[in-house]
């Protein structure tokens, strides 16, 4: 725990020290959500809620992909550096080292989704099942983060460098237009409905959505709240359970 949380300390000053890292992810975000908030809602059905509140709860969850970008690259330039060199040499655990790095990506995701989310309240969002419900869902997307962390460091670990790392992470992107992020799966052709109805970015963001709106909202999903919740919890824990074992072999054979 000593060592995870050290390793975490060190990543969040790199973050507070080069502010950039962060802002621009955040940015990138924000601009998208401006963009299809007023030139795209227009011609957008929300499928029986109104737009904003259907888009920003799908904003919010793949604002973890835009951060995540960065953080691949930043684990690509440590190793680049020789800093996970410095850290195999040491009497730690190879899960620390993975883990801290995790932990503190995890730390910059949570900013990202308030940012995004207070972002969301300024354009018309509206939460209309309590704060608890709001908290519930921030909690749910803050264990998202953690999650698609490390997919994140398992790609900055296989690339050679931190602008190769950019260009690998930007494959997992197509995952924010194939879900119901930013459209209703209905409107997509009948095959590529079953992919993008259950593909964890769907299943993630109806679960905030349904959340956040309540259950007629789940309802015309398809399914109630609790099945999105259990089974976006499935989710993110398959990841982990996937990639934590890549991260932490890749680390050490690397």
């Amino acid at each position: 725990m000593t060592a995870t949380l050290v390793v975490a300390q060190r990543s969040v000053l790199k973050y507070v020290r080069t502010p950039a890292l962060v802002v621009v992810g955040t940015i990138q975000g924000a601009m998208f959500l401006l963009i299809f908030r007023f030139v795209f809602g227009g011609a957008i059905n929300g499928g029986g809620i109104s737009y904003v509140d259907f888009l920003v709860p799908g904003f919010v969850v793949t604002t973890i992909l835009f951060i995540g970008t960065g953080a691949a690259a930043g684990v690509a330039e440590d190793v680049e550096q020789g800093f996970f060199d410095r850290l195999r040499s040491l009497p730690i655990r190879r899960l620390s080292a993975i883990g801290g790095r995790a932990v503190a990506d995890t730390a910059t995701v949570a900013w990202g989704l308030a940012f995004t989310a207070a972002l969301g309240f300024a354009v018309g969002f509206r939460v209309h099942e309590g704060t608890a419900a709001a908290l519930s869902a921030f909690g749910l997307c803050v264990a998202y983060g953690f999650a698609f962390a490390l997919v994140f460091i398992v790609i900055g670990l296989f690339a050679g460098n931190a602008q190769a790392a950019q260009g690998m992470s930007l494959l997992v992107f197509p995952l924010t237009f194939v879900s119901s992020a930013y459209v209703p799966v209905a409107t997509m052709p009948s095959w590529l409905q079953p992919i993008a109805r259950n593909q964890p970015l769907t299943i993630m963001t109806n679960a905030v959505r349904s959340l956040t709106q309540g259950p007629a909202v789940a309802h015309a999903l398809g399914h109630t709240t609790q099945y999105f919740v259990v089974l976006s919890l499935i989710w993110t824990a398959a990841l982990v359970a996937i990639f934590a074992p890549i991260a932490v072999y890749r680390f050490a054979r690397r």
